[in-house]
């Protein structure tokens, strides 16, 4: 008994040390899979234009500690028509994901990637949500009723109803919006949490100014989480570069973007101080860093730890089988056997791992 006694104390305090994670309704960290929001051509073809990824990109996370899964997909490809039927395939796909990260013991929650907009021709341009009768907030709750429906039995973690919704119509604001999507889905699914991404591209820099309001939204199951996104560049665009006039992508520096070791705290501290004010549930669901200065991973690192101080969880930007050498990406190289190295931050903030006994 004394030696059973043993193992369990040192397995808490290897927890507790290495991990600093085992606390009461601890905070949950993980990374956005991506892969279905893919493409800019809608519907798209599958394999070409987009795809999802595999059960092997959750089981390399796993092992890290990174559990918390943000799973993003494109409205036109769900539901081709408005108030239409939900597309079956992709829809499948989707919830063979769902099902394989839950086998895992792994929470994951889907997220319509759609910044407020929906393409009504195949990824030319963008309707804004409420600019005009043709996209409207009750397209947007048909469409979230419909997958309400086909998910309420899933386990999710949340719905998240729309990525970075921004530049608004006035006649529409982003809060009825939301209500409106809230009030469908509870008519349909009354446990499954909804997430709330804030205005103004859910900058939490931006929050108080842009995203205050959404406090007082009603959901009868209580059940809400609210989600900023932050980057570390001097926009906060998360592009770390710009293009030139050929088109070509030039990659910035640390120096040009002006940061500090501190930026990350500075800038999601209004959002986490307006949760801790309104006692509210609240998420990171985007940041990320180049890998190819050393300098960033301490930007990262500190957010991480104020983040996990405050019960803030969070969902790197981003991973998925499709994004091959973007900088900011986590995916691993070779197999999953060659890590990213914004990896050493990332896996210091991993779920609790079983010590095991030499």
């Amino acid at each position: 008994m004394k030696r059973v006694l043993f193992f369990a104390s040192v397995t808490l305090t290897y927890c507790l040390l290495a991990w600093g994670c085992c606390r009461t309704e601890p905070a949950s960290f993980g990374v956005n899979m991506s892969g279905g929001e893919f493409g800019g051509v809608y519907p798209g073809e599958l394999g070409v234009h987009y795809g999802y990824p595999a059960a092997a990109d959750l089981d390399y996370f796993k092992e890290k500690g990174l559990t918390l899964i943000r799973f993003p997909f494109r409205w036109e490809r769900l539901q081709p028509e408005l108030y239409g039927e939900l597309n079956e395939r992709d829809l499948e796909l989707m919830k063979a994901f769902v099902a394989a990260a839950k086998e895992r013991e792994m929470p994951i929650f889907i997220d319509m990637h759609n910044f407020g907009r929906r393409s009504m021709d195949g990824g030319k341009t963008q309707t804004l949500i409420g600019e005009g009768p043709e996209l409207t907030a009750d397209h947007l709750a048909d469409a979230w009723g419909k997958l309400a429906a086909a998910f309420k039995d899933d386990g999710l973690w949340g719905y998240d109803i729309m990525n970075e919704p921004h530049d608004m119509s006035a006649n529409a604001p982003w809060f009825g919006i939301a209500q409106a999507v809230i009030d469908r889905i509870r008519t349909v699914d009354t446990r499954t949490p909804i997430v709330i991404s804030g205005d103004s591209w859910s900058s939490g820099e931006r929050w108080l100014q842009f995203s205050d309001t959404l406090r007082l939204l009603k959901d009868p199951a209580n059940k809400l989480i609210f989600q900023c996104h932050q980057y570390f560049d001097h926009n906060s665009a998360g592009s770390y570069g710009k293009r030139n006039e050929e088109g070509v992508f030039l990659p910035s520096t640390y120096e040009f973007e002006g940061a500090t070791p501190q930026t990350g705290v500075e800038r999601i501290r209004p959002f986490v101080e307006w949760l801790r004010k309104h006692d509210l549930k609240g998420l990171v669901g985007e940041y990320g860093i180049p890998d190819d200065d050393p300098r960033w991973n301490v930007v990262l690192d500190n957010m991480l730890k104020y983040m996990q101080e405050n019960n803030v969880s969070g969902t790197y930007w981003s991973a998925g089988p499709r994004w091959g050498k973007y900088r900011l990406a986590v995916q691993p190289y070779e197999n999953y056997t060659v890590d990213r190295p914004q990896m050493e931050v990332l896996s210091k903030y991993g779920a609790c791992r079983k010590a095991k006994a030499e």
